[in-house]
């Protein structure tokens, strides 16, 4: 922990304590199965997705999780094909 605290300081960051303590404990945990799968898919040449939270949290982006799962999909319009014209709340005559 007192690494991460000294590298995300060091680069300008502030990290809550209790998110430092769960990436120390998620690192620990998995440390032997990783060190050793991590050479062995740098020797073949594998590449790593970056799909789960600590990874997406390390790498600073949004994690597959709550409302980062979703990705937006729009269809372009055409350059002749225009939206109909909605008229504003403030531009309808209201009946009295």
């Amino acid at each position: 922990m007192t690494e991460i605290k000294m590298v995300m300081e060091n680069h300008g960051m502030s990290v809550d304590y209790r998110h430092m303590m769960l990436l120390a404990a998620q690192m620990t945990h998995t440390v032997r199965e990783n060190s050793r799968s991590s050479f062995d898919a740098a020797y073949h040449g594998q590449t790593d997705k970056i799909n789960g939270v600590s990874e997406n949290i390390i790498m600073g982006m949004p994690a597959p999780i709550g409302t980062g799962i979703f990705k937006l999909l729009h269809k372009p319009l055409d350059v002749e094909e225009k939206p109909a014209k909605m008229p504003l709340l403030f531009e309808t005559e209201v009946d009295t």
